[in-house]
C-alpha cells in the first residue's frame, strides 16, 4: 500500500490504519514506521468484531504464505517489526466510500493475505 501512496492521493482515497493496540504502542509504531496514515485506535477492537476480523490460526499467522511476505519485504530494505500486542488478531482491508458504503470487504486469513493493490484501485476507478 505505501508503494501506491501517490496514487491513492491522485484519486482523493484517505487510507486510514486502524489499531487495537494502546496509545503507548500505537505511538512507537508510528515512530518506527514513518506513517504517513491517520492511525485510530480501536482497543476494545469492536471495529474489527463488526467487520468479521477475529482470531486467526497458528498456520495462518507462521504459514509459508506469511514467511514469504516477511522474505519480501527484507528483500524492499524493510525488516519486519516485532510485534508487542495479540498477533492472532486478523487484519484486514476495507474500501468505504464517501457516502459510507463499503465497497470491498477482505478479511485476512493471516499477516501475508491482502488484497492486491491493483484490485483496489480498480474499485476505486
Amino acid at each position: 500500500m505505501r508503494d501506491h501512496e501517490e496514487e491513492f492521493r491522485r484519486r482523493n482515497v484517505i487510507v486510514v490504519v486502524v489499531t487495537f493496540e494502546n496509545d503507548f504502542l500505537a505511538r512507537g509504531y508510528l515512530e518506527e514506521t514513518s506513517l504517513s496514515w491517520p492511525l485510530l485506535i480501536d482497543e476494545t477492537r469492536e471495529t474489527y468484531a463488526n467487520y468479521g476480523m477475529l482470531t486467526a490460526s497458528f498456520l495462518d499467522i507462521w504459514g509459508p504464505k506469511s514467511w514469504w511476505a516477511y522474505l519480501k519485504e527484507i528483500m524492499k530494505g524493510r525488516m519486519p517489526k516485532k510485534s508487542h500486542g495479540d498477533i492472532s488478531q486478523r487484519g484486514g482491508d476495507l474500501l468505504i466510500d464517501p457516502g459510507g458504503i463499503v465497497r470491498m470487504h477482505h478479511v485476512g486469513a493471516g499477516p501475508a493475505d491482502r488484497p492486491a493493490v491493483e484490485a483496489i484501485l480498480q474499485k476505486i476507478d
